[in-house]
Protein backbone atom coordinates (compact mmCIF):
# COMPACT_ATOMS: atom_id res chain seq x y z
CA UNK A 1 0.00 0.00 0.00
CA UNK A 2 1.83 3.07 -1.20
CA UNK A 3 -1.01 5.46 -1.91
CA UNK A 4 -0.61 9.07 -0.87
CA UNK A 5 -3.23 11.73 -1.22
CA UNK A 6 -3.17 14.64 1.17
CA UNK A 7 -1.52 12.77 4.03
CA UNK A 8 1.41 10.56 4.74
CA UNK A 9 2.08 7.65 2.42
CA UNK A 10 0.61 4.43 3.75
CA UNK A 11 3.13 3.30 6.33
CA UNK A 12 5.14 6.54 6.35
CA UNK A 13 5.98 8.54 9.43
CA UNK A 14 3.42 10.96 10.75
CA UNK A 15 4.03 14.49 11.95
CA UNK A 16 3.31 15.47 15.54
CA UNK A 17 0.72 18.23 15.89
CA UNK A 18 2.15 21.67 16.55
CA UNK A 19 2.10 22.75 20.20
CA UNK A 20 1.71 26.44 19.39
CA UNK A 21 -0.72 26.71 16.46
CA UNK A 22 -4.06 28.48 16.23
CA UNK A 23 -7.25 26.53 16.97
CA UNK A 24 -8.09 25.54 13.40
CA UNK A 25 -4.54 24.39 12.65
CA UNK A 26 -4.41 22.47 15.93
CA UNK A 27 -7.66 20.64 15.19
CA UNK A 28 -6.62 19.82 11.64
CA UNK A 29 -3.17 18.66 12.69
CA UNK A 30 -4.63 16.29 15.29
CA UNK A 31 -7.07 14.95 12.69
CA UNK A 32 -4.19 14.40 10.24
CA UNK A 33 -2.13 12.76 12.99
CA UNK A 34 -4.84 10.18 13.61
CA UNK A 35 -5.50 9.67 9.91
CA UNK A 36 -1.81 8.89 9.52
CA UNK A 37 -1.93 6.60 12.56
CA UNK A 38 -4.58 4.52 10.80
CA UNK A 39 -2.45 4.48 7.63
CA UNK A 40 0.62 3.34 9.57
CA UNK A 41 -1.19 0.68 11.60
CA UNK A 42 -2.83 -0.88 8.53
CA UNK A 43 0.01 -0.62 6.02
CA UNK A 44 1.72 -3.59 4.45
CA UNK A 45 -1.02 -6.11 5.20
CA UNK A 46 -2.70 -8.51 2.80
CA UNK A 47 -6.43 -8.65 2.15
CA UNK A 48 -6.63 -11.73 4.39
CA UNK A 49 -4.75 -9.98 7.20
CA UNK A 50 -7.00 -6.91 6.92
CA UNK A 51 -9.96 -9.28 7.48
CA UNK A 52 -8.63 -10.87 10.70
CA UNK A 53 -10.78 -10.36 13.78
CA UNK A 54 -9.62 -10.17 17.34
CA UNK A 55 -12.35 -12.19 19.06
CA UNK A 56 -14.88 -11.62 20.42
CA UNK A 57 -15.11 -8.32 18.52
CA UNK A 58 -16.10 -8.20 14.85
CA UNK A 59 -13.70 -5.34 14.12
CA UNK A 60 -11.11 -5.79 11.39
CA UNK A 61 -8.44 -3.44 10.14
CA UNK A 62 -10.01 -3.41 6.68
CA UNK A 63 -13.36 -2.60 8.25
CA UNK A 64 -11.69 0.18 10.21
CA UNK A 65 -10.34 1.78 7.03
CA UNK A 66 -13.70 1.55 5.27
CA UNK A 67 -15.65 2.75 8.31
CA UNK A 68 -13.42 5.79 8.75
CA UNK A 69 -13.71 6.62 5.04
CA UNK A 70 -17.48 6.58 5.50
CA UNK A 71 -17.25 8.70 8.66
CA UNK A 72 -15.27 11.33 6.71
CA UNK A 73 -17.80 11.36 3.87
CA UNK A 74 -20.84 11.34 6.13
CA UNK A 75 -19.75 14.17 8.42
CA UNK A 76 -18.17 16.48 5.87
CA UNK A 77 -19.95 15.78 2.59
CA UNK A 78 -23.44 15.02 3.89
CA UNK A 79 -23.73 16.79 7.24
CA UNK A 80 -21.49 19.84 6.75
CA UNK A 81 -21.96 20.49 3.02
CA UNK A 82 -25.39 18.91 2.48
CA UNK A 83 -24.15 16.73 -0.40
CA UNK A 84 -24.64 13.08 -1.26
CA UNK A 85 -22.35 10.48 0.26
CA UNK A 86 -21.82 8.95 -3.18
CA UNK A 87 -22.77 5.74 -4.91
CA UNK A 88 -20.67 3.34 -2.87
CA UNK A 89 -22.30 4.39 0.36
CA UNK A 90 -25.75 5.27 -1.01
CA UNK A 91 -26.25 1.86 -2.65
CA UNK A 92 -25.27 -0.11 0.47
CA UNK A 93 -28.10 -1.95 2.20
CA UNK A 94 -27.70 -0.28 5.60
CA UNK A 95 -31.07 -1.60 6.77
CA UNK A 96 -30.01 -5.21 6.24
CA UNK A 97 -26.62 -4.59 7.87
CA UNK A 98 -26.13 -1.38 9.84
CA UNK A 99 -22.43 -2.27 10.06
CA UNK A 100 -22.11 -2.79 6.30
CA UNK A 101 -18.95 -0.70 6.12
CA UNK A 102 -17.25 -2.95 8.67
CA UNK A 103 -18.49 -6.24 7.23
CA UNK A 104 -18.14 -5.57 3.49
CA UNK A 105 -14.47 -4.60 3.74
CA UNK A 106 -13.44 -8.26 3.56
CA UNK A 107 -14.31 -8.09 -0.16
CA UNK A 108 -12.07 -5.07 -0.80
CA UNK A 109 -8.40 -5.29 -1.69
CA UNK A 110 -5.84 -3.30 0.28
CA UNK A 111 -5.41 -0.95 -2.71
CA UNK A 112 -9.18 -0.40 -2.95
CA UNK A 113 -9.42 0.36 0.76
CA UNK A 114 -6.46 2.77 0.64
CA UNK A 115 -7.88 4.58 -2.38
CA UNK A 116 -11.33 4.77 -0.79
CA UNK A 117 -9.86 6.23 2.39
CA UNK A 118 -7.55 8.69 0.63
CA UNK A 119 -10.35 9.91 -1.66
CA UNK A 120 -12.63 10.48 1.33
CA UNK A 121 -9.87 12.36 3.18
CA UNK A 122 -9.08 14.52 0.13
CA UNK A 123 -12.75 15.47 -0.32
CA UNK A 124 -13.07 16.15 3.41
CA UNK A 125 -10.00 18.37 3.40
CA UNK A 126 -11.39 20.32 0.44
CA UNK A 127 -14.66 20.91 2.29
CA UNK A 128 -12.83 21.89 5.48
CA UNK A 129 -10.75 24.40 3.51
CA UNK A 130 -13.91 25.90 1.99
CA UNK A 131 -15.65 26.12 5.36
CA UNK A 132 -12.64 27.72 7.03
CA UNK A 133 -12.49 30.29 4.22
CA UNK A 134 -16.18 31.15 4.73
CA UNK A 135 -16.77 31.49 8.47
CA UNK A 136 -13.92 29.58 10.01
CA UNK A 137 -14.71 27.13 12.78
CA UNK A 138 -18.10 28.79 13.22
CA UNK A 139 -19.27 27.56 9.78
CA UNK A 140 -22.60 25.81 10.34
CA UNK A 141 -23.58 22.50 8.80
CA UNK A 142 -26.42 22.18 6.32
CA UNK A 143 -27.77 19.17 8.20
CA UNK A 144 -29.04 19.65 11.76
CA UNK A 145 -28.41 17.55 14.82
CA UNK A 146 -31.19 15.00 15.35
CA UNK A 147 -31.02 15.51 19.12
CA UNK A 148 -30.82 19.28 19.38
CA UNK A 149 -32.26 20.25 15.98
CA UNK A 150 -29.60 22.88 15.36
CA UNK A 151 -26.71 22.86 12.88
CA UNK A 152 -23.29 21.64 13.98
CA UNK A 153 -20.39 24.05 13.73
CA UNK A 154 -17.19 22.97 11.99
CA UNK A 155 -15.36 22.98 15.33
CA UNK A 156 -17.74 20.33 16.73
CA UNK A 157 -17.42 18.20 13.59
CA UNK A 158 -13.61 18.29 13.71
CA UNK A 159 -13.53 17.41 17.41
CA UNK A 160 -15.97 14.56 16.75
CA UNK A 161 -13.79 13.23 13.92
CA UNK A 162 -10.72 13.38 16.17
CA UNK A 163 -12.64 11.47 18.85
CA UNK A 164 -13.73 8.84 16.31
CA UNK A 165 -10.20 8.37 15.00
CA UNK A 166 -8.61 8.31 18.45
CA UNK A 167 -11.01 5.61 19.64
CA UNK A 168 -10.37 3.46 16.59
CA UNK A 169 -6.60 4.05 16.65
CA UNK A 170 -6.58 2.16 19.95
CA UNK A 171 -8.45 -0.70 18.31
CA UNK A 172 -5.91 -0.81 15.48
CA UNK A 173 -3.07 -1.20 18.00
CA UNK A 174 -4.62 -4.33 19.47
CA UNK A 175 -5.65 -5.90 16.18
CA UNK A 176 -2.32 -5.21 14.44
CA UNK A 177 -0.34 -6.65 17.35
CA UNK A 178 -2.48 -9.80 17.24
CA UNK A 179 -1.74 -10.23 13.51
CA UNK A 180 2.02 -9.84 13.32
CA UNK A 181 3.27 -8.56 16.67
CA UNK A 182 3.84 -5.02 15.36
CA UNK A 183 3.64 -2.52 18.19
CA UNK A 184 4.35 1.17 18.42
CA UNK A 185 2.72 4.47 19.13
Amino acid sequence: MTTTNGGAAWGAERRDPSVAANEATTLRSFLDYYRDTIRIKTSGLTQAQLAIRLAPAELTLGGMIKHLAFVEVYWLVEVLAGGSVGELWASADWEADEDWDWHSAVDDTPDELCAMFDEAVAESDRLIDEALAREGLETRSVKKSRRQEVPFNLRWILVHLIEEYARHAGHTDLIRESIDGQVGD
